[in-house]
């Protein structure tokens, strides 16, 4: 699936980003990235070094798996498991959450921490890879 995903991050790259609203939350030895995404995004996640949780709190969206495209409705929770890329689809605005067990609080260190991205590579830096909105054309292999 890690193939496919980074197929369809390269065919983004030829459409216009969308950015999305990011929160940030610390707590002692823990980290939450909240991320909002309207209904018709699609998005690619960043390769993460560390087993962490994801939790999907508003929405439904539909998810690449290494098992295959699985849907979700909020409220739903899953465990991420180090090298596993994904993508994603809002079929309804959505509200995604990763959080991660650390105590670095400083937002680019966190990247190089626990993704193999780096900060210009994700959501708002000058590489970004990860969003698109309204592309479900380039999402056939992810709706079956």
């Amino acid at each position: 699936m890690r193939e496919k995903v980074e197929e369809l991050e390269e065919i983004l790259q030829n459409l216009p980003p969308v950015e999305l609203s990011l929160k940030h939350y610390f707590a002692d030895g823990i980290y939450a990235r909240e991320m909002f995404m309207p209904a018709g995004t699609v998005l690619t996640g960043a390769v993460h070094k560390t087993k962490h949780m994801c939790i999907l709190s508003q929405g439904r969206v539909r998810v690449a798996t290494d098992d295959g495209p699985v849907e979700l409705v909020a409220p739903a929770t899953l465990i991420a498991y180090p090298g596993a890329k994904r993508a994603i689809y809002a079929l309804e605005d959505s509200v995604w959450t990763n959080i991660h067990a650390t105590t670095e609080t400083d937002l680019d260190k966190l990247v190089e921490e626990l993704t193999e991205s780096t900060a210009a590579e994700l959501q708002g830096g000058s590489a970004n890879k990860q969003q698109i909105a309204h592309a479900e054309r380039e999402l056939e292999w992810l709706s079956s």
